[in-house]
């Protein structure tokens, strides 16, 4: 691949050919992207630097680029070494639906691990192997259902876009956790004031603060894209 992508094609993808001439490297790309990932995770991606990230390592920031050419390569092997390569699939009994609720667990854990990757992954780029891995791990679960392979590719689109708003809330709650509370109990204080008028709201807001936990709307909205996988792969199945 050529153009503005083929630094980062070529770091994610290799070959890395290692210099036969000259001092012996101090460094490798894994170490580089885990000192970035350290930085983002501690501070957040915006203060990720090569500045920064060279200091951690211990090395200058001229050092650095012998390995990096620049700050949009290192984010590139930061996602790739965060998110890491998909599990493989466990659920073995229980066919399409149970591997796709293990994967979607999979990722939202790993989402929940690194939340600065929501940022670092937003528009048209490159993926590494690990990264796409889960994009094939999600299509191949839907393998003999039926389903087209655009369908398929939709329907991890689908999946990954519940994680990410779950896991975007979830940071927007920062440490305390517990999204849904937290606006349920902003909610809950407009309507004990303006109920009246939002009578439905008000009954539904009673109703969920008797009920469930603070995983209620993670378990709900991927059991919900299930059941609509389900119903489709039935009315290709008739």
């Amino acid at each position: 691949m050529e153009g503005e992508h083929a630094e980062v094609v070529r770091l994610l993808w290799g070959p890395h050919p290692k210099p036969t001439r000259g001092p012996r490297p101090t460094l490798d790309l894994d170490r580089i992207a885990r000192a970035g990932i350290e930085v983002a995770d501690s501070e957040g991606l915006a203060d990720v630097s090569m500045q920064r990230v060279a200091a951690r390592l211990g090395v200058t920031k001229m050092a650095l680029y012998r390995y990096v050419p620049g700050k949009a390569e290192l984010v590139a092997l930061m996602v790739e070494a965060a998110i890491g390569p998909c599990p493989a699939a466990t659920a073995h009994g229980g066919g399409w639906r149970e591997r796709l609720a293990e994967w979607a667990r999979h990722l939202i854990a790993a989402f929940g691990r690194h939340p600065w990757v929501l940022d670092a992954t937003v528009g048209p780029r490159v993926m590494g192997p690990a990264e796409l891995s889960w994009l094939e791990g999600a299509v191949s679960a839907l393998d003999g259902t039926g389903l087209t392979g655009a369908e398929r590719m939709d329907a991890a689109a689908l999946l990954v876009g519940h994680v990410r708003a779950i896991t975007q809330q979830a940071r927007a709650a920062g440490p305390a956790g517990r999204p849904e509370a937290q606006l349920g109990a902003v909610l809950g204080e407009l309507m004990r004031t303006h109920g009246e008028r939002f009578p439905q709201l008000t009954a539904a807001l009673s109703a969920t603060a008797a009920s469930k936990g603070q995983d209620q709307a993670w378990e709900f909205g991927l059991q919900r894209i299930l059941d609509g996988l389900a119903a489709l792969i039935d009315q290709r199945a008739g």
